[in-house]
């Protein structure tokens, strides 16, 4: 945790290894989080249909524990949907969007 998860549909093809890198590095140069427990999937659309007419988008969920700030997670949102800009420039529309995880409820178990 954090997991930050990309959802995307286009026609031309993506780097995406270049785009797992570039949303890991945005994350952690963002300061909000630690590099080594930040977690990046890709989730591919099969199709869409998007009532503005576009045909491609990009979405991003960064899921995180409580307790930043909304400044930061602002300016973790706007330099996530830039980086992807300046990588994807062909993608109609590149959105990002921040959600709190209750540590209550978040439970997790690795392996050594």
């Amino acid at each position: 945790m954090p997991h930050i998860v990309i959802e995307y549909f286009t026609e031309t093809p993506l780097d995406r290894q270049a785009l797992l890198q570039t949303a890991l590095d945005t994350a952690a140069d963002s300061g909000v989080m630690n590099r080594d427990d930040i977690k990046v999937r890709l989730l591919p659309a099969e199709a869409i249909l998007l009532g503005d007419g576009r045909k491609s988008f990009m979405h991003v969920t960064i899921s995180m524990l409580t307790g930043r700030t909304d400044a930061a997670k602002l300016g973790l949102a706007q330099a996530m949907t830039g980086a992807l800009r300046v990588l994807c420039p062909q993608v109609g529309g590149i959105s990002t969007d921040i959600r709190d995880m209750n540590p209550e409820c978040y439970k997790k178990s690795l392996i050594d």
